[in-house]
């Protein structure tokens, strides 16, 4: 693992975006002591589902045995009425 200090990466930021590129990770320090640690972001390779309240309503049903389970909205409608 690699050091810099927090002056270098403020003032080198393409340097340290270079040896990021080759490096996990970038230990950095201020008066010689370690303050932070830089590493690396890997993009993911598809993005996230999105939420679809239908499948969701779906798998609640196959797990409440067909059950409509209401508590939860109870729970919430309570909430918001106290907010008031």
């Amino acid at each position: 693992m690699k050091t810099m200090s927090v002056r270098d990466v403020r003032q080198r930021w393409p340097a340290a975006e270079a040896l990021l590129q080759r490096e996990r990770e970038i230990l950095i320090t201020r008066d010689a002591k370690p303050v932070a640690k830089l590493v690396r972001i890997v993009a993911r390779r598809r993005p996230r589902t999105r939420f679809d309240p239908a499948v969701h309503a779906r798998w609640q049903r196959k797990a409440a045995g067909g059950r409509v389970v209401r508590w939860v909205d109870r729970a919430l409608s309570d909430a918001r009425r106290e907010r008031r």
